[in-house]
């Protein structure tokens, strides 16, 4: 963020399963989180393993003034299952002057109002490991990520033909349209792929590309 009041600080507001995994993987990275949840049970189970715990009703606008959320440039929209609550929250934070809301979304026509209302970012968690999962199953790939360009990078075992080729030797990016990025080698960390990188049967790839031609070559292996 470019002017950091907080440090490194990020509101989180929703402390859910998925507000909560957010809020700690964020402290773990070594973020300053103010979380913010209505349920005091909640915010009480959460003392002690995060950076800051408050319990507010994030629909009042001056009950987040009073803890700060205005001097914050990003925020965490994570409510669960109230959509009015998590539609006025955003609204709220805009109103603020938050520059960067990401809200969760429980459906396509929640995320449309959230994105109306001023939402940076718009997350359908549930739907969006859906596809993903989909994708594993039946591309055999062994992970996935989409963009939203249509552009992805899928995880994949080699297909056999290419095994004991350079990649210069396989021509992989002229017969498939994608491009091998890295490469992990048994018991090694993934390394930049080149020209002269042999693969071997073993290996993993981490292979770029239009989505359609990455699933593709995926389903090769």
């Amino acid at each position: 963020m470019a002017d950091q009041p907080h440090d490194n600080g990020i509101l989180v507001i929703g402390l859910g399963r998925f507000g909560g995994a957010i809020a700690e993987t964020l402290v773990k990275l070594g973020h300053e989180v103010l979380a913010v949840d209505v349920d005091h049970k909640i915010v009480q189970s959460y003392a002690g393993r995060l950076t800051h715990v408050v319990e507010a009703d994030t629909t009042d606008e001056e009950a987040l003034r009073q803890i700060g959320a205005d001097e914050f440039d990003c925020a965490v929209v994570a409510i669960g299952t109230d959509i009015e609550a998590s539609i006025l929250t955003t609204s709220v934070l805009v109103d603020l002057g938050v520059q960067t809301i990401w809200a969760k979304a429980i459906t396509s026509a929640h995320g449309r109002i959230l994105e109306r209302v001023g939402a940076t970012r718009v997350v359908l968690p549930e739907h969006e490991m859906g596809e993903r999962v989909a994708h594993l199953v039946v591309d055999r790939a062994l992970n996935y990520i989409e963009f939203e360009d249509g552009f992805a990078l899928v995880e994949t075992k080699p297909p056999r033909e290419y095994v004991g080729k350079t990649l210069s030797q396989a021509g992989i990016r002229k017969a498939h349209g994608v491009t091998v990025v890295c490469i992990k080698r048994r018991g090694e960390d993934f390394t930049y792929a080149t020209a002269d990188t042999v693969i071997g049967a073993e290996d993993l790839l981490i292979v770029a590309g239009k989505t359609q031609l990455a699933e593709r070559f995926a389903a090769r292996a």
